[in-house]
């Protein structure tokens, strides 16, 4: 029974490959067979390759999705050669503010390429330090929103005031472990495979070293570019890169313990170069073959990967009036404005342009914006606007230097309770109400309002990436460039 169940799902996977193949263009069959001899390269041999274990990192990217179906081609076309064909572990780290329809992308992807059933294949995700089968439809677990939420907090405050909005590198620290650590996990993996440009893998590495140091870790430069370095620079850091902020106790370790690798024994295979066609040429085997559903604004106006549209320009009008002494308005406006450059740099259609313009550049909706995105940030990010504020100025750090500052421009009526203030975040005890209004204000415990106080001012300068001409590190672009601005950390705004 077994060796006909075996029979058939052989028939299966070969019926999947041949549907995939009929999608790919001459430039991609031949970019096929490049990956196939890459991979024999870096297993040692076509003959060792069923012991060779090969990690995909799953985003619901258009590229991931893309990635995924051509090393799924380069698995069951080495399966109809070759005695055995790699193994292939497919990774998500679940965030707050994942959307839907990204989730809805992989899943799709996966049942399209037919893995889910395939023990050649795991379908994996992460969700509080915890590797679990992945799950499409499960919301991120209470706890993991939690820690996600804490996280982002602890990490967003530690910032200058007036400086970039990198607030949410909080994701690029996570990220960072969940690779090293989902690379250790059952047996661990050979190599991580990524089709990430050079640039958005530098992208990545500034903004995980920006990271670092806001965590208060210490890291070497390395000199091998792009994810070339990133093993080497997650062993340094060990396994737990928010371990500054929290006491041993308090940091949820990943888990089960016993069934991570003490060593990890992964390398990085580059394949961008295997994207070879257009993603006009692409687009049929992402829609009519792996069911991928775009967002085309996201996909191009996004100028962060892990905040959505509406919470991004929310949260410049809420710099704009809170911080710039300017209307709520005129901040959006800017978001606009900048936007618009970048997506005509970008030589996209103008019916995009208009529909950005319809969506945050009219007057009589700013209103429902305001009030749309600031539901969506309590929901997925489990921030309130006065939280988001309180970010904007990041009060607490530093012994608390800008304090004042944040206090006369968004609650003057505290100024009073300064001294009180200062002592609560020393570890002194101090009055119920004014502990209530710290938790408040900021969302987080004041303990940990106290760590931030106690840490000393932030590193600038680390790894951080010149402004574009938005305003945002993120948005920076190539006239031109053809491929989207995503990088391999799971993306919180929709089809990517």
């Amino acid at each position: 029974m077994t060796h006909i169940h075996d029979q058939a799902m052989n028939y299966v996977y070969q019926q999947v490959l041949q549907r995939l193949l009929s999608f790919f263009s001459r430039a991609e069959r031949t970019a096929l067979q490049l990956l196939i001899q890459r991979l024999a390269v870096a297993a040692g041999g076509m003959e060792r390759m069923g012991d060779f274990k090969v990690l995909a990192i799953q985003s619901g990217s258009r590229d991931s999705c893309y990635t995924l179906a051509l090393l799924r081609a380069a698995q069951l076309t080495i399966a109809g050669r070759a005695p055995a064909t790699f193994q292939l572990r497919v990774a998500t780290l679940r965030v707050n503010g994942s959307n839907p329809t990204a989730l809805e992308n992989i899943h799709r992807t996966c049942n399209a390429l037919f893995v889910y059933d395939d023990p050649r294949v795991e379908v994996l995700m992460a969700d509080n330090r915890e590797i679990l089968p992945f799950n499409h439809a499960a919301p991120v677990s209470p706890a993991g929103h939690e820690s996600n939420r804490t996280n982002l907090l602890m990490l967003g405050h530690r910032r200058v005031w007036d400086g970039p909005l990198d607030l949410w590198d909080d994701s690029y620290l996570a990220m960072g472990e969940f690779c090293g650590q989902i690379a250790r996990w059952n047996r661990g993996v050979d190599a991580l495979v990524s089709s990430d440009t050079p640039r958005q893998q530098k992208q990545f590495m500034e903004g995980l070293k920006r990271a670092v140091a806001k965590a208060g870790l210490e890291s070497a430069d390395y000199p091998e570019p792009g994810y070339a370095g990133l093993f080497a620079l997650l062993d340094e850091l060990g396994g737990a890169g928010f371990r500054r902020f929290y006491t041993e106790d308090d940091l949820v370790p990943w888990h089960p313990a016993e069934q991570f690798e003490t060593c990890r024994r992964t390398t990085f295979i580059d394949i961008h170069d295997m994207l070879v066609s257009n993603l006009k040429e692409r687009w049929p085997l992402l829609t009519e073959f792996l069911g991928f559903q775009a967002d085309e604004l996201a996909a191009q106006l996004s100028d962060n990967e892990y905040v959505s549209l509406p919470v991004a320009a929310h949260l410049r009008g809420l710099q704009a009036c809170f911080v710039q002494d300017r209307s709520y308005e005129a901040g959006v406006a800017e978001y606009l404005q900048r936007a618009l450059v970048m997506m005509r740099r970008k030589q996209l259609p103008e019916r995009l342009c208009e529909l950005a313009e319809e969506v945050f550049g009219n007057p009589a909706t700013l209103a429902d914006l305001r009030v749309r995105a600031a539901t969506e940030a309590q929901r997925s990010l489990g921030l309130s606007e006065a939280q988001m504020v309180c970010l904007l100025f990041a009060p607490f750090g530093d012994n608390a230097a800008t304090l004042e500052r944040f206090l006369r421009q968004c609650h003057p009526g505290m100024l009073v309770a300064m001294p009180e203030l200062h002592r609560a975040m020393q570890g002194y005890p101090v009055a119920d109400q004014v502990m209530q209004w710290m938790v408040d204000v900021s969302g987080l415990p004041v303990n940990l309002i106290g760590q931030l106080y106690r840490m000393g001012p932030v590193p600038v300068n680390q790894g951080r990436a010149v402004e574009s001409a938005t305003g945002d590190p993120d948005m920076e672009v190539q006239a031109g460039e053809g491929n989207d601005n995503t990088v391999m950390m799971g993306e919180r705004s929709a089809g990517r």
